[in-house]
This record gives structure tokens, sequence and C-alpha cells, in this order.
């Protein structure tokens, strides 16, 4: 393995998914108040149960955000508390809904509502970098496939890609227009 035994930051176990992300790979870091504000913007949409809710709110940043049922579920249980939000067992599960107090809420604050998915949409608008970040993380998961998986060989191979792609990388930078990084 690269780097000896200490785990890194796309070693499994760590950070978000199986595969985790480096800090500066995660975009936009959500904000106090930002999972309330998203859970009342998705349910105004819809009920849902609490793991829809996630992945509503997942979807509606790109990817670039998936709050923690550990932020998700209390958030659920203040909004039944100031009356916003409702529970209802459908199936075995704990659907949410806006109340009508919920809903007039949404409207009257439409714009804190929508913050959160505002700000991740507003970060995405400044540029094609944030689109890199799947292929990134992509590329990491086959990387620790190699690692894992790879004969000695793939590995050599696999490292002499990376050498090869680090080149290439900065062979763009050097010169602001070839897209092939080929000096």
């Amino acid at each position: 393995m690269f780097g000896g035994g200490h785990r890194s930051w796309g070693e499994p176990g760590r950070g978000h998914g199986s595969w985790g992300a480096p800090p500066w790979a995660r975009g936009p870091k959500a904000r106090r108040g930002d999972v309330r504000a998203a859970i009342l913007a998705v349910l105004a949409d819809q009920p849902l149960n609490g793991y829809q809710i996630i992945q509503e709110i997942a979807d509606r940043s790109g990817g670039m955000w998936k709050p923690s049922p550990g932020s998700v579920y209390p958030t659920l249980q203040q909004l039944e508390d100031e009356g916003l939000v409702v529970a209802k067992e459908d199936g075995g599960r704990k659907v949410y809904r806006l109340t009508a107090e919920g809903e007039e809420y949404v409207e009257t604050n439409s714009s804190e509502v929508g913050a959160p998915f505002e700000a991740m949409s507003s970060s995405a608008a400044g540029g094609d970098d944030l689109k890199l970040q799947p292929l990134i993380g992509q590329t990491a998961a086959a990387l620790w496939q190699v690692l894992a998986t790879g004969t000695p060989d793939q590995q050599a191979r696999a490292r002499q890609v990376l050498a090869d792609t680090r080149r290439k990388l900065y062979g763009i930078l050097a010169d602001g227009d070839d897209a092939t990084g080929e000096a």
C-alpha cells in the first residue's frame, strides 16, 4: 500500500461513503440551519421518510451534500416539536409531512428554505471544477481496487498511470490551452 500502514483519505472506513473523500473534494460545507431548511424544502414537495429525505437532499445538491442520519433525524424531531412537521406510520416507517403551519412557514420564508440549495448551485455555477469530484472519487475507488486485489505488476502499472496523469495535469497548467497535457 502507498504511504505505509497509515490510513489515507481515500481508504475504506473513513470519510463519506465507503471510499471517503478528501475535505477539499466535498464541495461547499453545509452551515448550521441548512439541514433544517433543506428538510423543509424537500417536504414542501411531498411527504417522505427519513431515508428519502436524505436521498432527496443529495439529489437536489447534485450529490455534493448528503446529510447524515445523525443530523437529519434530530432535526426532524425538532421540526415536530415546533409544529412544522408531523410524522405518520406508514408500512413500518415514519413518513414526514409539513403541517399547515409548516406550509405557511415555507411560503413566508422561501429564501431561507431555498438557501442551502442556492448555495450549492451558486458554487457549482463558478465553473466545471465541481464536476470533477465524481471522477476523482471514481478514480480513487479504482486505485484502491488495484491496491487491494491487483498483482504486483498491476500495482506498478497503476503507479505509472498516476505519475503520467500528474505530469499531464501540470502540463495543462503550464501550457494553458493544451487540453492533452502534452508539453
